[in-house]
């Protein structure tokens, strides 16, 4: 009789979830990730590991956003899944003043919000998953010093307001302050647009500027440069791109784009989720806000996702 009545406890221990499973997520649960432009392959890709978390959890997520860079739509698309009263939220802030606000807000709220790819570092956000994109830029920079053997003038496109493209920016001009014999010709805001980007270097070759090298910050604009000098026949440019678009890959099979910074987006959406929904089974951890300024948070503030330097040696590998 013993025997029984502690059995039945056991199974009634179990099925009410005590029996050392601890809490589970409910398929209820959706979290979204807020971008920039959902139509550009790096999204995409995000997108995927995103999905791949969410199935792997049991929870529902959507990527959302513009489909063209509009910081104020973004903006705009994340008031709107704060509304929906989400699980939680990703973001990766196109500008982070326009953000900071609405992050705020979301976290105030209950909702825990952590950013990808682009960081909103003076808001409430519980932290940040992405590339350490200052390192980025040094890497850039070293490899762009050594293919111009210390001397050329250097143009950048960068999209103003994004903090991650600030940071490789300054790590590029870190790396570059090594060697005086280069120097930084312009830094153009492309605005989120590749047709801008495409029109400046037309309007540069056309002027006959001297410029040595392009230096893309942003996924977009290295394709852009190279169909630009491959129509007019320059030749004798270096290019340095940034991610792994298939069109980027396509020109440093061609000899076009001299290497690219690769990113891991679909590291930052897999795990950006699973590290969101993990919080969520933690509610009072997971709505402290001033995470950074905490010197017993519970969390990072920065989890680093890694890049690499590609280019024809190893271009192979990558595709593969």
């Amino acid at each position: 009789m013993k025997l029984i009545t502690l059995l039945s406890i056991c199974i009634v221990l179990v099925l009410g979830g005590c029996g050392g499973g601890g809490p589970r997520h409910e398929p209820t649960e959706k979290y979204f990730l807020v971008c920039t432009n959902t139509k550009i392959p790096y999204w995409q890709e995000a997108g995927a590991g995103l999905v791949a978390a969410a199935k792997e959890l049991g929870v529902q997520a959507e990527l959302v956003g513009p489909e063209t860079y509009d910081p104020n739509a973004e903006r705009d698309e994340f008031r709107r899944i704060v509304g929906k009263k989400p699980a939680g939220i990703l973001v990766s802030p196109g500008n982070a003043d326009v953000l900071k606000p609405e992050i705020d807000a979301a976290m105030a709220a209950g909702i825990p919000v952590i950013t990808i790819d682009s960081d909103a570092p003076q808001s409430n956000r519980l932290f940040f998953v992405g590339t350490n994109n200052y390192q980025a830029g040094q890497m850039g920079g070293k490899h762009l010093a050594k293919l111009l053997s210390g001397k050329g003038s250097v143009v950048f496109f960068t999209i103003t307001g994004q903090t991650n493209l600030a940071e490789r920016l300054n790590g590029y001009q870190a790396a570059l302050a090594a060697f005086p014999g280069i120097k930084v010709a312009q830094v153009i805001d492309m605005k989120g647009d590749p047709r801008l980007a495409f029109d400046t270097v037309k309007s540069l070759l056309d002027k006959k500027t001297e410029v040595d090298a392009f230096v893309a910050l942003e996924a977009l604009a290295g394709s852009e440069i190279a169909e630009v000098l491959e129509r007019e026949k320059v030749t004798g440019k270096v290019i340095l791109a940034m991610d792994t678009a298939a069109t980027t890959l396509e020109w440093i099979s061609k000899g076009r784009i001299a290497a690219t910074i690769m990113q891991k987006p679909y590291t930052m959406g897999y795990y950006g989720l699973r590290a969101l929904a993990e919080i969520v089974l933690d509610k009072p951890a997971g709505s402290k806000p001033m995470n950074a300024t905490d010197p017993k948070a519970p969390y990072p503030v920065f989890i680093d996702t890694g890049t690499m330097l590609v280019d024809k040696d190893n271009l192979a590998t990558v595709k593969k």
